[in-house]
C-alpha cells in the first residue's frame, strides 16, 4: 500500500513562506494538491503560491489576512506557523526591547494566526490543522538566543493547550526542528567546513533539510495524521552526542 499525501482541494497558509523552510513548505503542500498562500513582509520573487503582504505580529494584519484568504478561496483548512527565528544576543545584554520582539515573533504570532484561523475552521464542516514550526531550542537550553528558546517552549505548550481547546473540530501540532541545512545556517557556522563540524556532533552525522521538515509537516496536515492532535514531532537527527560520552572516550 503506498501512502499518500493528499492535500487536494484544501487551502493552506504558510508564514514566513517565502524562503527557507518556509518556501519548502509551500512547495510540498502544494505537491500534495493544496492551493496555498504565503505571507511576509518582502514580496518574493514570482512563484505557483499565491502572495499576500502581511506582518504576523501585527494581530490586525493577520485578521485582514485570513479574512482575505475566505473571501478569495473560500475556506482556510490548513495554517503553518513558520515565521520566526532570532539573532545571537547574550542575555545578560539582550534589551527589554529586544527580548519583548523576539517573543512578539515567535510565540504571541502564531497564537495571533492560530486564533484567526480557529475562528474560520470551526465554521466549517471539515474543521482544519494548525501545524506549529517550533525548535530543539525548546528542549534543551539554548544560550544566545534564550528569549528565542523560551518562546518556542512557550509554543510547544501552546500547542498542547488548543489542540484540548479546540478539539474535535481543529488539529493542532507542532514540528521541532534541529539543526537544519539553509543559506543562513552556512552563513551562520562559517561557511562549509564549520557546517561539517558542527554535523558531526549529530548521531546521524549531518543537519536536515527543509524539504524534511516539510514532509513532517504535509503529514500533520493530512489525512494520515487524523488522530495526531497535541503532539510534538521532534526532527533533530537523534540530538546530540552526550559531552560527556565524548569527555570520556577523549
Amino acid at each position: 500500500m503506498t501512502l499518500t499525501i493528499d492535500l487536494r482541494g484544501q487551502v493552506a497558509l504558510v508564514t514566513g513562506g517565502t524562503k527557507g523552510i518556509g518556501a519548502a513548505i509551500a512547495d510540498r503542500l502544494a505537491e500534495g494538491g493544496a492551493t496555498v498562500v504565503v505571507c511576509g513582509r518582502h514580496e518574493p520573487p514570482p512563484s505557483a503560491h499565491i502572495f499576500v503582504p502581511c506582518d504576523v505580529r501585527d494581530p490586525d494584519e493577520v485578521d485582514a489576512l485570513v479574512a482575505h484568504i475566505v473571501a478569495t478561496q473560500g475556506h482556510l483548512d490548513l495554517a503553518v506557523n513558520n515565521a520566526g527565528g532570532s539573532p545571537n544576543a547574550e542575555a545578560a545584554e539582550a534589551s527589554p526591547r529586544f527580548s519583548e520582539a523576539i517573543i512578539r515573533l515567535n510565540l504571541l504570532a502564531p497564537l495571533h494566526v492560530a486564533q484567526a484561523a480557529n475562528r474560520v475552521m470551526q465554521q466549517q464542516e471539515g474543521g482544519g490543522v494548525i501545524v506549529n514550526v517550533a525548535s530543539v531550542s525548546a528542549l534543551r537550553p539554548s544560550p544566545g538566543t534564550a528569549a528565542y528558546g523560551a518562546a518556542k517552549a512557550g509554543l510547544i505548550n501552546l500547542t498542547q493547550s488548543l489542540a484540548v481547546e479546540w478539539a474535535p473540530k481543529v488539529r493542532v501540532n507542532a514540528v521541532s526542528a534541529g539543526l537544519v541545512a539553509t543559506a543562513d545556517s552556512l552563513e551562520h557556522y562559517g561557511g562549509a567546513d564549520g557546517l561539517a563540524q558542527v554535523a558531526a556532533t549529530v548521531p546521524l552525522g549531518r543537519f536536515g533539510t527543509p524539504t524534511e521538515v516539510a514532509s513532517a509537516v504535509a503529514f500533520l496536515a493530512s489525512p494520515l495524521a487524523g488522530y495526531a492532535t497535541g503532539a510534538n514531532l521532534v526532527l533533530h537527527g537523534g540530538g546530540e552526542w552526550p559531552a560527556f560520552l565524548r569527555a570520556a572516550n577523549g
